[in-house]
């Protein structure tokens, strides 16, 4: 028999994000994973560098890597439905849980001990998943930076908003980042490579 999780985690890449507003570019949860773990990632490296931290920084890019992967199954549950109010938040929270569940059943017996602390939260990962978040929150805020670059009106709103969630963020990881690398986001290619 075949096992599904691979082919399933592939799909990640026909789950569109933003569906509620008209994108002028479309970004895919495949898309979105990579750049999440490319920047927790870096976050993990700036806490260890900067602020004596001591994160695994390839785990942190690996729970941000799966951070989206039930989406596969539930879909993309737009943000302002998503948090209306604790009741959805809550039955959210357990969709999510079958459906990681589910993931896990599509891989063979022997693998799924090792996939699993990348589904189901560990208590010894909470640090490592407020990096997520703030990478997350990252790239939202990124992809409003691009929208208003390329003209995307849809999006003046989402973009102040992204700000302002940026800004309240309690994570010096998450201000080194802004205050070093979030400008270059709003450079042009020639800018880049002068």
């Amino acid at each position: 028999m075949p096992y599904s999780f691979f082919a399933m985690v592939d799909r990640m890449k026909y789950i569109n994000r933003w569906a509620l507003m008209r994108n002028s570019m479309s970004e895919n949860i495949c898309e979105h994973s990579h750049q999440v773990a490319v920047i927790a990632h870096a976050l993990a490296l700036i806490g260890n560098k900067k602020f004596n931290k001591s994160y695994n920084a390839e785990r942190a890019a690996m729970l941000a890597l799966y951070h989206d992967t039930t989406e596969v199954i539930t879909g993309d549950m737009p943000t302002p439905v998503k948090y209306f109010n604790d009741d959805i938040k809550r039955a959210y929270k357990d969709i999510e849980k079958n459906a990681s569940l589910r993931l896990l059943s599509l891989l063979p017996e022997e693998f799924r001990a090792d996939y699993e602390p990348l589904f189901l939260k560990q208590e010894g990962d909470a640090e490592l998943w407020k990096l997520v978040k703030g990478a997350d929150k990252l790239s939202a805020l990124i992809k409003c930076i691009e929208e208003d670059r390329a003209g995307n009106k849809e999006f003046s709103k989402a973009l102040e908003s992204q700000r302002k969630i940026i800004s309240d963020i309690d994570s010096p990881e998450v201000k080194y980042f802004c205050d070093n690398f979030l400008e270059a986001y709003s450079l042009t290619l020639d800018e880049h490579t002068k």
